[in-house]
């Protein structure tokens, strides 16, 4: 549970004034933690920065709706998710998705996953085609019912079941590649 100091109040405050000072102490304060949200629905990360430098634009230019006796960290993390998901309609328009080749149905191995990365982990993420991977962030992530994902992508529950199911096909793909790689690697 995030402990909301005196410091934190202050930077708030001094942000609802639009004190520069105080914007550029927020910003430094969460960037490593808004940055972590945003990694995890961009393709790479440049996207994650355009998609962090827009929701602390939202953030700066909302913060006197922001109740100043509630955590800040859910809001932030609240806004960074929105501001992925407006980052992938975006996209949705301004290209046509493509699918990826249907997973061959391969018996699951009992590979033990240990001594992975944060960052190997993320790299396995950003493989995944946006639709994909929104769809897997915002369900396993972040906790939201196949319902509140159809409202929030505007896509049906069936096309965020799919999603889902064909973002562990492929996971299941990126990380057996991973292992495979690795074995050969060692030997």
């Amino acid at each position: 549970m995030e402990d909301h100091t005196d410091r934190t109040t202050t930077i708030l405050a001094g942000c609802k004034k639009l004190h520069r000072e105080s914007q550029k102490m927020l910003y430094e304060e969460y960037y490593a933690y808004a940055l972590s949200i945003c990694l995890r629905y961009a393709d790479n990360r440049d996207e994650a920065s355009e998609i962090l430098n827009d929701g602390f634009m939202k953030i700066f230019n909302n913060i006197k709706l922001f109740d100043l006796s509630k955590p800040f960290k859910p809001w932030l993390r609240k806004i960074m998710v929105n501001t992925a998901i407006n980052h992938f309609h975006q996209k949705q328009r301004n290209i046509q998705a493509s699918e990826i080749e249907q997973a061959r149905h391969e018996p699951d191995s009992e590979n033990i996953i240990s001594g992975i990365s944060y960052q190997e982990i993320i790299a396995m993420l950003q493989k995944l085609p946006p639709a994909y991977r929104t769809v897997f962030n915002l369900h396993v992530l972040e906790g939201y019912k196949h319902e509140e994902i159809a409202q929030m992508l505007k896509i049906t529950v069936g096309t965020s079941k799919s999603n889902l199911f064909k973002a562990k096909e492929s996971l299941k793909k990126i990380m057996n590649d991973f292992f495979e790689a690795d074995y050969v690697e060692k030997e």
